[in-house]
């Protein structure tokens, strides 16, 4: 939101007051507050009629400084707030010093600073006394808009050349300087401003980040109303926003998800391929029988199928019922696809119909969303006198999940959570929530109380939901897809752009509609789409209005999906390793170019391709002809399908074909290559290939088992022209392998790969 009209003036009807100078400086042993007038005063008479801003800066965290600025604190607090399980400093980690006209704060590497003898400021500062922003002369203000409505204001000095991202899965440009967000919950697509994920939350190219600690809405200008800040305001009488040290941006996200949440890890099962009937096709049993069949007949593995929302009648949803005309024996079903070794997934959403037979009974029961008037809060949009189950009711959230807890029962494995951002703000809940505040925060109940039942009713592990609207936080609830997407190469581009924009808000596992949603793909775009989708964390056919079976774009999309899917059940010894780490660290499974090389300048705008785990770059073909133009940083890198080296930095011009893309491993890296193709979850330490690269010197592996824990470890020495790989913790056989080149060996315990003079 902009307030000003230029540098000089303010828009018609807004009235604002800056913090000018500091009055007041109360320090303690792990905070100090400050209380700044609006005005320089220059006698006692200024002190009249006059508001102060109170602002306070403490540490919710190592290497996390939060400042809270307050006009008027008697407001009425009616939450929620944001859960921050990481909030919890230790003792005596925070150091205050107090010296003459300067206070500091210091946590872990970060400092913030205010000299009270300067005009009103805060600096933020690296371990080395780097400044890494600074809140500057109108950095602290609160204004009022012509229909009353009271904004505090913050912002934070951009320096020259620095880059902003995140604030959620945003499809707009991935870099976001110049452009203004609004972190609202919208059910708008993947084409639009609007966006599903919000999260207060940016990343700087500078090495630190920031959390707006408000779950409404908060309105961001990015270099956009003020050319050098980045602004956030919030229609509240207090802002409270962190900042998050690095120095690096991996260290960024690991103190960010720390503090808020690190992402479950979803089991093995999950990242093999899934299927769905799609949405308004029509599907019954025998659909569903002939989709999986055609897939075991055509060779792809298949690992989930998807029921979407006409397993329930029209009109009903939700009512978690089985529609009996087309799915006459549920429970038959679900066994017979269990029986073939797959897991079952089932579209649900937080809506119930007013035709649904459950609508008379949450409405009795007063589990639905209300008006202030007392009437249930409906409209007709999506479904026919729509109500909204009321999550800040724990008998609600208990009468939901047992509705849910059935369907497991009957063998559903897991759920597809849509829907979720239309929340209204004319409503009242019952815990008494500010509504503007849980318009955005609704999805993140929603998601927990689904999520909660799967671990409670399947155990740590195995829980995992396929979510499309999160706010902060929501990151401990995978998996989260990108949501409606156009059937086009442009659409693939700016789904990666929103996955991309995602995973540097802390948010670890992701995935899209492979071929997209609305209409029906082209075979060229889905076959591309193919390739990316198989190389993202999380692996989806699905559509709109037409079937994502490979057999109904042509043989040829037939033997990519299987090329693919293969490729991908081999990488899972490389891929679940990366998807412990990013339970463990938060530093996601698909990251952007700057997170794994954020002192190459040249990385920092990519964002048509990105790093699988440390060791994979992928860039997805976005032209049908296969023509690709991708960055490879310094290093020799090496093509995983072809074995072909080359040397960066360089920026490459390629042509592919379908079957193939840029997938290149990074220079040094040991891959670990798993020996079975056919599923994601079988054992990786059977038959165990190492693929070495060049520069390969020495090297640490470590391959998971089903719990994500280290099931073995090698290390990787270079020694001139040989290879030498130790095991630990395993005594099974294993290969070493050239990657690119004929060299490989074998053996138990230790194995030496000797390289052809000169290779590497």
């Amino acid at each position: 939101m902009k307030f000003t009209d230029g540098f000089w003036l303010m828009r018609d009807g807004v009235r604002a007051s800056y913090a000018t100078e500091v009055r007041d400086l109360r320090v303690g042993d792990d905070r100090f507050t400050a209380y700044a007038s609006v005005k320089h005063v220059r006698d006692r008479g200024d002190t009249l009629n006059s508001p102060l801003i109170t602002v306070e800066c403490f540490s919710p965290a190592e290497g996390v400084i939060g400042v809270r600025a307050t006009h008027h604190a008697g407001t009425v607090h009616r939450g929620p707030d944001f859960a921050l399980p990481g909030a919890d400093p230790a003792p005596g980690a925070t150091k205050v010093r107090h010296d003459g006209t300067v206070a500091e704060l210091t946590s872990g590497p970060l400092t913030v600073r205010m000299d009270t003898a300067s005009p009103w400021g805060l600096e933020f500062l690296d371990a080395d006394g780097r400044r890494l922003t600074a809140v500057e002369r109108k950095g602290t203000a609160f204004a009022t808009t012509p229909d009353g409505t009271h904004h505090m204001i913050g912002q934070l000095a951009l320096a020259v050349g620095e880059h902003i991202y995140g604030l959620g899965e945003r499809f707009t440009p991935f870099v976001k300087n110049g452009q203004s967000v609004d972190i609202w919950q919208a059910d708008g697509g993947t084409s639009s401003e609007q966006a599903y994920k919000n999260i207060p939350f940016h990343l700087s190219s500078r090495g630190y980040g920031v959390f707006v600690n408000h779950p409404g809405k908060v309105s961001y200008e990015i270099g956009s109303e003020s050319v050098g800040q980045v602004q956030f305001s919030v229609e509240d009488q207090s802002l409270e926003f962190y900042v998050v040290a690095g120095p690096a941006p991996k260290d960024v996200l690991r103190r960010y998800t720390g503090l808020t949440g690190r992402p479950a890890l979803p089991p093995a099962w999950s990242f093999g391929l899934w299927l769905t009937t799609s949405f308004c096709t029509p599907y019954d049993e025998a659909t569903v029988t002939s989709f999986v069949d055609g897939m075991a007949q055509r060779g792809i593995p298949l690992s989930v199928f998807h029921f979407d929302c006409f397993w329930m009648r029209e009109y009903q949803w939700s009512d978690f019922q089985w529609d009996p005309e087309v799915f006459p024996d549920p429970e038959g079903m679900l066994r017979r696809l269990k029986e073939r070794g797959l897991r079952l997934s089932m579209w649900i959403n937080p809506y119930v119909a007013q035709k649904s037979a459950l609508f008379e009974q949450a409405r009795a029961k007063g589990y639905l969303v209300r008006r202030p008037s007392g009437d249930i809060w409906q409209w007709d949009l999506w479904q026919p006198g729509m109500a909204l189950v009321d999550f800040t009711d724990p008998a609600a959230r208990a009468w939901y999940t047992g509705l849910l807890r059935t369907l497991l029962d009957q063998g559903v494995d897991c759920f597809k959570t849509d829907f979720g951002e239309r929340v209204p703000t004319d409503v009242v809940w019952h815990d008494g929530s500010d509504p503007e505040r849980m318009h955005n925060y609704y999805t993140h109940l929603y998601n927990k109380a689904v999520f909660d039942l799967l671990e409670e009713e399947r155990g740590p592990g195995e829980a995992v939901l396929f979510a499309r609207s999160a706010t902060a936080g929501g990151q401990q609830f995978p998996v989260h897809w990108g949501g409606d997407c156009f059937a086009s190469l442009e659409a693939m581009a700016e789904s990666l752009r929103g996955g991309l924009s995602l995973s540097l808000s802390g948010f670890g596992f992701w995935s899209h509609d492979i071929g997209g949603f609305e209409g029906t793909p082209d075979p060229a775009v889905f076959k591309r789409w193919l390739a990316f989708g198989l190389l993202s964390s999380h692996s989806r056919l699905h559509g709109n209005v037409s079937y994502r079976v490979p057999w109904a774009f042509g043989d040829e999309a037939v033997a990519v999906a299987r090329r693919f899917t293969l490729l991908k059940h081999r990488l899972m010894p490389y891929l679940y390793g990366v998807a412990a780490e990013a339970h463990h660290t938060g530093v996601p499974v698909m990251r952007p170019m700057i997170l794994e090389f954020p002192g190459d300048p040249a990385c920092r705008t990519l964002d048509r391709q990105y790093m699988l785990g440390p060791d994979l770059l992928v860039a997805p073909v976005f032209s049908a002809g296969g023509e690709v133009e991708f960055y490879l940083p310094e290093g020799t890198w090496t093509h995983l399908l072809t074995g072909e080296s080359v040397e960066g930095p360089a920026w490459r011009h390629e042509v592919h074909g379908f079957d193939s893309l840029p997938l290149y491993v990074r220079p040094g890296a040991v891959l670990p290559w798993g020996a079975d193709d056919q599923r994601p979850d079988g054992d990786w330490l059977d038959d165990l290939t190492l693929l070495v690269g060049p520069g390969t010197r020495d090297t640490e592996i470590t391959v998971p088992g089903p719990d994500g824990e280290a099931a073995a470890r090698f290390r990787a020495v270079r020694a001139g022209d040989e290879v030498r790989v130790t095991a630990e913790g395993c005594q099974r056989p294993f290969h070493v392998r050239q990657l690119g080149g004929q060299a490989a060996a074998s053996g138990v315990g230790e194995v030496v790969l000797r390289l052809p003079r000169g290779d590497g």
